[in-house]
């Protein structure tokens, strides 16, 4: 149906103030330091050799078939590219485009589950916003974001409207088959649950058991036909190895304790109540609001089938998910925006039910405005506790010359969220997401230096221009590729016999060490010492690193390394 003026101005209002909060706060967060090691940078680097390689069908890194994601992140990417060039901006502004996206659908879902409660769809986005670690992590350029539109795009087919019972089962197998091509086999994990309970929430499935479940499977083949697609002829392309990998080891490894691969993969093995135990920080800040609480416990039958659409969705994926053997923080992120659905829901249910109650200052946002506070108070007292020898360590004496002006922004939240009245809700999202900006802010004035690869990244990438070949000591995971424009792989050596063959095939070869701490020949023999994380990264003449590791003593060199301080991130000449 074709929207009229006045229908599409009314949308359109619908949108005012959070999504142009929610853009504007998050383009300032995702620019406000580069590309964060490891998750962005190994994306970013299998994104660069598919596109200089001219390896469209399979997605390569380190110059071997990468079989631990799909392609489509990457093929997005390289749309931009083609228009605006390569550099990361654009896959970042595709990031934030995805959340946007992801904000919009999960109002438009609160609008069809919730037709009686116009406020859901109001509230819904307010509060997935204001989760603190899904607005951090989706300033990742990463694959879940992605994951998780296509997820609540498939979901949002399944609910019906006033003129439209039946659900779309063309879209809804199309947003299937995009979310594989994102992330391969789990997609069907996160829309799993809610299509196979559908007579629990849904009328229309009630009704027509029959359609509701055959049309749902077709939907879901035609999806796994697109992912089938891609990964037959890549699998061809990319040979048996990767092809095995592909359609067995990467998936089964994760979920099966025990499976073997020939290669290492990030399987993430956590025990099975790790996901409980995390609750707070996937919830957080609404697992400091003692009014979302009390409403989730005052849930009482009968539910509308919003809530029960909700339930349908995420407890029985939760329990799978912790379950499996590999489990990852976001892993979780649809399913976010599903428990937001189930916490707005059961909080509309409690204003109606129980006015007294809901409207209680006790339960209102005080513990969090009183946390603020005290954080306030802590920023503010932080540079005469590391002046005056109280407390030390890697965080506080990094952020203490600029703790006392973040001070006064948590002092403010902390006030704002003290108020009371009307509007609760939407003055803990603000708080929640500007105090989550500051954060990154802070994080960023202090210790992003100690994650900017880009000195290392440019050395390494004007060496292999020059025809120096490089190695790296352990497990490289392609996190100087993009920054460095490097075209060739990187050997990885991993005991002392491999370095010596490395150096004596490639004397004018470089080696990329990341030790726990600087030993003093670095400062000595090293090209470049680094800071990385806790720890840091080294860059040696393969030759040097060898004769050192044998007990021979190196020729001096031509100049003294490149040392870039932990604090600034300043280059200075160490002699």
């Amino acid at each position: 149906m074709t929207l009229n003026p006045y229908s599409r101005s009314e949308h359109l209002r619908s949108l005012w103030p959070w999504l142009p909060l929610w853009a504007v706060v998050a383009l300032l967060a995702i620019f406000a330091h580069g590309p964060m090691p490891l998750y962005s940078t190994r994306t970013l680097a299998v994104a660069w050799e598919m596109w200089n390689q001219h390896h469209w069908l399979v997605p390569y890194i380190n110059g071997q078939p990468y079989s631990e994601k799909a392609p489509l992140l990457f093929w997005l990417i390289h749309a931009g590219w083609l228009v605006f060039g390569v550099g990361d901006v654009w896959p970042r502004v595709l990031e934030v485009g995805f959340g946007g996206a992801e904000l919009v659908l999960i109002s438009l879902l609160a609008r069809r589950l919730f037709p009686a409660r116009p406020w859901m769809a109001k509230a819904a986005p307010w509060t997935l916003l204001a989760l603190s670690y899904a607005f951090l992590f989706g300033l990742q350029v990463m694959y879940d974001v992605l994951l998780a539109t296509w997820a609540l795009g498939a979901l949002l087919c399944l609910t019906s409207t006033a003129r439209h019972a039946q659900p779309r089962w063309w879209l809804f197998g199309l947003c299937i088959g995009f979310g594989l091509l994102t992330k391969g086999p789990v997609m069907l994990l996160h829309v799993l649950f809610p299509w196979l309970l559908g007579p629990l929430w849904s009328d229309w499935a009630r009704t027509h058991r029959a359609r509701w479940y055959g049309c749902g499977l077709l939907a879901m083949l035609l999806g796994l036909a697109m992912l089938l697609a891609w990964a037959l002829p890549a699998g061809l392309a990319g040979g048996e190895a990767y092809m095995h990998r592909l359609f067995f080891s990467q998936t089964a490894a994760r979920v099966i304790h025990g499976v073997e691969t020939a290669e290492p993969l990030q399987s993430h093995a956590r025990p099975v109540l790790w996901y409980v135990l995390m609750l707070p920080l996937l919830l957080f800040p609404f697992v400091g609001w003692p009014r979302a609480w009390v409403a989730l416990a005052a849930l009482r039958r009968p539910l509308e089938p919003g809530l029960r659409f909700a339930l349908c969705w995420v407890l029985p994926t939760f329990l799978v998910f912790s379950l499996v053997r590999g489990k990852q923080l976001y892993y979780l992120l649809p399913e976010l925006a599903g428990t937001v659905l189930l916490l707005c829901g059961a909080i509309a249910l409690l204003r109606e039910r129980r006015p007294r109650l809901a409207n209680t200052g006790w339960l209102g946002t005080w513990p969090l405005g009183v946390g603020s506070l005290a954080f306030a108070l802590l920023l503010f007292v932080l540079p005469n506790l590391v002046a005056g020898n109280h407390l030390h360590g890697e965080w506080p004496d990094a952020c203490a010359p600029y703790s006392r002006y973040f001070a006064v922004v948590f002092l403010l939240l902390g006030l704002l969220l003290l108020l009371r009245g009307r509007g609760e809700l939407r003055r803990l999202a603000v708080a929640g997401l500007i105090g989550t900006l500051a954060l990154n802010t802070l994080f960023t004035l202090t210790m992003w230096p100690r994650y900017e690869l880009r000195p290392t990244s440019l050395l390494l990438g004007a060496a292999e221009q020059a025809g120096h070949p490089i190695g790296y000591l352990g497990n490289y995971e392609g996190q100087f590729h993009f920054q460095g424009r490097l075209t060739r792989p990187i050997e990885e050596l991993n005991n002392n016999e491999q370095l010596a063959a490395f150096a004596k095939a490639h004397p004018d070869g470089l080696v990329v060490q990341h030790p726990s701490k600087i030993d003093p020949s670095a400062l000595r023999y090293a090209l470049l010492v680094q800071p990385f994380r806790s720890t840091w990264l080294v860059v040696w003449p393969a030759a040097t690193l060898a004769d050192l590791r044998s007990g021979a003593t190196p020729p001096e060199p031509i100049q003294p390394p490149q040392v870039y301080d932990i604090n600034g991130g300043t280059a200075r000449t160490q002699p």
